[in-house]
């Protein structure tokens, strides 16, 4: 005798996921800024986002350290503006390898959707350099930086 099996219905969910919030015309303020939040940890490569944390600690070393020089005076000079200098340039110095290597990985993505996936001799796409290179580049840009610093001082 065969066995009596019950038809088997496809189970749904009772609720649905709506997906990432969408924006509309009268979002608040601070919608938009969790929004844009959510997108750039959701998108941002992790070197990318290590870059920008030691970017904003350099902004706020130059912060504090002018904050301190309003108060307490200025009467080392040039060590505060050697200081001072030091985390502007180091923020520049930074800022200068996020563009190398985050441009590189959409250049990357934009020839290959053209179909052009040509490389140079140093591994890069076209009109980039490597990752490497950039990074060497960094190196001793700081070097240099930071001994015209801390002979700034005397």
């Amino acid at each position: 005798m065969p066995s009596k099996r019950t038809p088997t219905t496809p189970t749904t969910p009772t609720s649905l996921s709506s997906g990432p919030k969408t924006l509309t015309t009268n979002s608040s303020v601070i919608d938009i800024a969790q929004h844009v939040w959510q997108q750039y940890v959701a998108t941002t490569p992790q070197r990318t986002l290590l870059l920008d944390a030691f970017m904003a600690f350099l902004v706020l070393i130059g912060v504090i350290q002018f904050v301190y020089c309003v108060l307490a005076g200025n009467y080392p000079f040039n060590a505060f503006l050697s200081g001072f200098c030091a985390a502007v340039g180091q923020f520049v110095l930074t800022a200068s390898l996020r563009m190398q290597t985050s441009s590189d990985d959409t250049s990357k993505s934009t020839t290959a959707a053209k179909g052009k996936n040509a490389k140079n001799v140093d591994g890069a796409s076209e009109g980039g350099i490597s990752h490497e290179r950039a990074f060497a580049d960094y190196i001793f840009g700081s070097l240099i930086l930071h001994f015209f610093c801390i002979n700034f001082i005397n």
